[in-house]
């Protein structure tokens, strides 16, 4: 019981926010020079370096989906700004902000 007590609170505070990039922003040049395509599986983030590998879990269904760190953004309530087809690997779309874990590859 304890120890299940103690992984509740590690999932707690070691969850973040994710979100998806809005459709007017497929075509656009990214911080990282690359053209976005809402149909690859990047994400933006403030936190991690440019090219950096994640693994991003939805911490409700477990699912995960592994992006590519090639933008950066002003987002302040939220950790990853997922593209559309890696957000859609782990969530509805109609969810809009999702709780999740990162785990640096």
């Amino acid at each position: 019981m304890k120890y299940l007590l103690i992984m509740c609170v590690w999932c707690v505070l070691t969850s973040f926010k994710a979100t998806y990039y809005n459709d007017t922003f497929h075509g656009k040049v990214m911080r990282s020079g690359a053209i976005y395509d809402m149909n690859k599986l990047t994400c933006a983030s403030n936190t991690h370096k440019l090219g950096t590998k994640l693994k991003v879990t939805n911490v409700d269904n477990g699912k995960s989906v592994i992006v590519k760190v090639t933008d950066t953004g002003s987002f302040r309530k939220v950790t990853l700004d997922l593209s559309k087809k890696a957000f859609s690997k782990i969530a509805e779309l109609d969810k809009g902000v999702i709780n999740i874990t990162i785990k640096k590859i």
